[in-house]
């Protein structure tokens, strides 16, 4: 039986809920910051006006203000946006029992069994769950319809704001497969780079590969990949009772040749601490620490751990912090097997907001400036523009408890 799957993203959501309590900011840029006093704070969301001026998700405010000098800055609430999430939610649980949110702001629904009830058409319901919140809530969202979760959340970023994109197995190839390969999910930078040196830059390329080639290049990662760019999709959408909490998010890799050089192994932890990172965003959760596996050819394993100074969710710190702890159980050029990387004592990411300051240095180099702003929305967006390294030869394996 082909399923009905609907991908719900609240636009600008942060915004979008300041705006309710501020009107008269509809039509001036706004953003809303972890600190408006300082200049080091990061921008963690933004109107449609801040948006057409280039101000962008997770950038500094003193960057954001060369841009637009009039930038109206505003402090997150974020008990308000966990209220309104909640009761979004709840609306959409009046569909179907299999909601499974993705973030603060997103939200997947199964109405395949339960379309007949509301007249049997995805794209109906989906605009009718536009309307809905446009009507009872004063907010806006995108919806993707299709066959799978994967499709359905392209469907969603397709068209924005307050759209609705079918996908279905009549038009999928055409739509999806002309989109650049990093718009698919869980393609970080790190894996569209590797990508990218075998001249695959979009779907309908990476669907057109061999899964040996792929899972060669990515480990099983590489064959999931191939799979979602196919069609062929079918993880189910998780209701709230078969949903369990996550205490762990790790990646380990084991090597097709020994590492031997910091070089090596320092791009190892990055492509590891890469893939963790969106991971987290994922989940919408933060790490208190990360731990650090190192494996030799005897299969003899040495582990580390470290808590950080404030939980974060970014790949240069937990690839900073593994590195450290790597240098206290290795040596090159002692062969290395496998390393794993993973982040423990998660905490909710918007609990964390108050601890965390990015940039709170103004000795910070431009470059580290850039790379942090390149990472996904810090509300959660799980990865499409996770910080960029390279990666050596190896299988990436992902594990959660």
């Amino acid at each position: 039986m082909e399923r009905t799957i609907l991908h719900c993203d609240l636009n600008c959501f942060y915004a979008s809920v300041e705006l309710l309590s501020h009107q008269d900011l509809r039509d001036v840029p706004m953003a809303v910051c972890g600190d408006p006093g300082a200049r080091h704070g990061i921008i963690l969301a933004k109107n449609e006006p801040a948006k057409q001026m280039g101000v962008i998700t997770a950038e500094t405010i003193w960057q954001a203000k060369r841009k637009c000098p009039d930038l109206v800055l505003l402090p997150p609430h974020h008990d308000l946006y966990r209220e309104y999430s909640k009761q979004v939610n709840a609306l959409y649980n009046q569909y179907t029992d299999l909601v499974e949110p993705f973030g603060i702001d997103e939200s997947w629904l199964d109405i395949t069994g339960s379309a007949h009830l509301f007249g049997g058409d995805g794209v109906r319901i989906a605009d009718e769950l536009r309307r809905r919140i446009r009507e009872e809530f004063g907010l806006t969202a995108s919806v993707g319809v299709s066959f799978n979760k994967v499709f359905a959340k392209l469907g969603s970023d397709y068209k924005k704001p307050d759209a609705t994109t079918l996908i279905s197995p009549a038009n999928w190839r055409e739509i999806v497969w002309p989109l650049p390969v990093g718009s698919l999910l869980f393609v970080g930078q790190a894996v569209k780079r590797a990508l990218g040196r075998f001249g695959i830059t979009t779907i309908g390329q990476l669907a057109g590969c061999s899964g040996e080639m792929l899972e060669g290049l990515l480990g099983k990662q590489g064959l999931q990949l191939h799979a979602y760019a196919n069609g062929l999709d079918q993880s189910r959408v998780l209701s709230a009772a078969e949903r369990e909490p996550v205490k762990s998010v790790g990646n380990s890799s084991t090597f097709s040749r020994n590492l031997t050089t910091w070089d090596e192994v320092r791009t190892g932890i990055a492509m590891l601490s890469d893939s963790v990172a969106m991971r987290l965003r994922r989940h919408s959760l933060c790490a208190g620490g990360v731990q650090v596996t190192v494996r030799n050819p005897e299969f003899q394993n040495r582990s580390r751990q470290t808590q950080f100074s404030h939980p974060t969710h970014l790949m240069r710190d937990l690839s900073d912090g593994a590195l450290e702890l790597v240098k206290t159980i290795w040596r090159p050029p002692s062969p290395i097997r496998m390393l794993s990387v993973t982040a423990i004592h998660l905490v909710a990411e918007e609990e964390s907001y108050s601890q965390l300051d990015l940039l709170n240095s103004a000795a910070k180099s431009e470059k580290q400036e850039k790379l942090e702003r390149a990472m996904d929305s810090i509300r959660g967006r799980y990865g499409k523009d996770a910080i960029a390294f390279g990666s050596p030869a190896g299988r990436l394996d992902e594990t959660e408890d």
